[in-house]
């Protein structure tokens, strides 16, 4: 049984439903160096940004747990670290990057390795950059540490007695060229989730094997329920440790999550998941973040997501189909009405959709929609996949266009006929895949504006669709394979908070809320011109303007 004082018992047991002391047999706990630790945090490792810049870092409790845990266990034989892995799975806001930043300082000054390699390891190269700012300022705001080391644009070497040694520090990103070759001593690894695939953490952790006390150190939120995520399948293995179904006395599982079977509404759920709520994450700050999460659908799974660590399905839910399904209804008399569409072509063998969106004054508009699929891909998809091609062809809902691939004849003459009824101002297409058909409907006098998929273009019409499908001032005829489309749309967001359908994270076809969302941006853009154009009616006498300087 290791000896242990009552004070570091406490201190270490905080990891949530780990016991440390579990299959310790082999190790002890070294209090000195554990103090050691903690008090490198509290004296050398500062905040970076904000109002607290500059500030020492106070280590909350459940943060001494980890670097205790982390520096404190070591090897009865060869005094060595204990663990050599950890996975810390904490919500946003919970002070990771900086907690990281005070990580990768402790293990670059206090590990005394002959030559350490000390990197961090990012999906990005912004990510990657982020961390190694915090760093660079946490020496920079520390004179003893500033005076120990070199700080390079890309590296930060340490120093002994001014001269450069071999022990540095330099990040590393999924995007950069390979990491081969490398003989890293500690990795931390920031926000696993965004990770790609498990390329770069695979070299890293293979890499670590003629070093005498390796540690890599996962920091991460939850990802997204997806294939080939070296989160989640992090995750599953720390989960098994700490509940004991996979005995390995080398990984450290520090796990804070709400479950998906509690209520995520509830502040209980909330501080199950972040140890820093009342601190780094402000009460009032989740309220606002979980009332936005209640009125907007697509919020909803990044809330759970990033502020509670339960995985989704998808990265991001987005339109109720409810409420969707609610707005169908009796069109008014659009014969003849000024419109916009959107036009999101299949590539050869899926679907096609086009979209009309029809302005109805103070913020209403009404939407049609139209879809094409090939005649064989229809039956390949209604045996495979159950999608009810041929009940929605039979309902007026889905038409033919060509046998093996997407006949873009039949998409040029049937656009043309649905433009005899309607007054369509402008297409919005996406210019990839368009073949002729864009020239074509050039040529039969449609006005066409190409719409590249990115957030730029696609962001402010998917909010105002958004708004439009909560507020109710959108309506539409009820189509079924919309229907289907809506239900199965999920979002991307970017780091500014800009969104997009996202074809590639959504469960199946996205292509009529896609051409949707085209033909809102021309109808949102052009709506209100009449009126501004209004402000130059008549004569303009010049001699009514009056001169300064006469």
């Amino acid at each position: 049984m290791v000896k242990i004082s009552k004070e570091w018992k406490e201190k270490i047991q905080l990891i949530p439903g780990y016991d440390p002391m579990r299959d310790s047999e082999g190790y002890y706990f070294d209090e000195k160096a554990a103090a050691k630790a903690i008090k490198f945090f509290r004296v050398m490792v500062t905040h970076a940004k904000g109002v607290l810049a500059g500030k020492p870092y106070m280590l909350e409790p459940w943060e001494v747990a980890i670097v205790a845990n982390l520096w404190g266990w070591k090897h009865k034989e060869t005094g060595y670290r204990r663990y050599r892995q950890a996975f810390v799975f904490v919500p946003r806001k919970n002070s990771k990057t900086t907690l990281a930043a005070g990580l990768i300082l402790l293990a670059l000054f206090t590990d005394n390795e002959p030559g350490a390699e000390v990197y961090s390891a990012a999906a990005s190269r912004d990510q990657a950059a982020l961390i190694t700012d915090i760093v660079k300022q946490q020496i920079r705001n520390r004179p003893q540490l500033e005076s120990r080391a070199k700080i390079c644009q890309y590296s930060i070497v340490k120093l002994d007695k001014g001269k450069e040694t071999l022990t540095q520090y330099k990040p590393l990103s999924s995007e950069a060229g390979t990491k081969h070759g490398l003989n890293p001593h500690v990795v931390v690894s920031d926000e696993l989730h965004a990770q790609p695939n498990s390329e770069l953490i695979d070299v890293l952790e293979t890499g670590m094997g003629a070093r005498t006390q390796p540690l890599m150190i996962h920091i991460t939120t939850s990802d997204f329920d997806r294939e080939g995520s070296i989160c989640n399948e992090k995750h599953e293995y720390a989960s098994n440790v700490r509940d004991g179904v996979i005995k390995d006395a080398q990984f450290l599982p520090v796990i804070y999550e709400a479950q998906p079977e509690d209520d995520w509404t509830s502040e209980e759920a909330w501080a199950a998941a972040n140890p820093n709520l009342g601190k780094s994450v402000a009460i009032e700050y989740m309220r606002a973040q979980c009332e936005k999460a209640k009125q907007i659908p697509r919020y909803e799974n990044t809330f759970k997501r990033l502020h509670l660590n339960i995985r989704t399905a998808t990265d991001v839910r987005w339109l109720d189909v409810e409420k969707w399904q609610a707005l169908s209804g009796v069109l008014p008399d659009l014969h003849k009405a000024e419109c916009y569409g959107g036009l999101d072509i299949a590539s050869k063998k899926d679907l096609t959709a086009f979209v009309l969106v029809f302005p109805l004054g103070e913020g209403r508009y009404a939407t049609k929609q139209w879809f094409w699929v090939p005649s064989e891909r229809m039956l390949e998809r209604v045996r495979n996949d159950k999608v009810p091609y041929d009940v929605w062809v039979k309902q007026g809902y889905l038409r033919h266009a060509g046998e093996a691939a997407i006949d873009q004849q039949v998409l040029r003459r049937d656009i043309g006929e649905i433009a005899e009824d309607y007054d369509i101002q402008m297409i919005g297409v996406d210019p990839w895949n368009t073949g002729q058909l864009v020239q074509q409907l050039d040529e039969d006098g449609f006005e066409i504006a190409e719409m590249r998929q990115g957030f730029a273009t696609l962001s402010e019409p998917s909010k105002t669709l958004e708004k439009l499908t909560l507020e109710g001032t959108i309506t539409h005829d009820g189509n079924e394979c919309m229907q289907w489309c809506v239900r199965n749309v999920a979002t991307e967001e970017d780091a500014a908070g800009n969104i997009k359908p996202s074809k590639k994270k959504s469960t199946e076809r996205i292509d009529g809320v896609v051409s949707l969302v085209m033909a809102l941006a021309l109808a949102t853009a052009n709506e209100g011109q009449e009126e501004f154009a209004s402000m130059f009616d008549g004569d303009v006498n010049e001699d009514e303007w009056e001169w300064g300087d006469d």
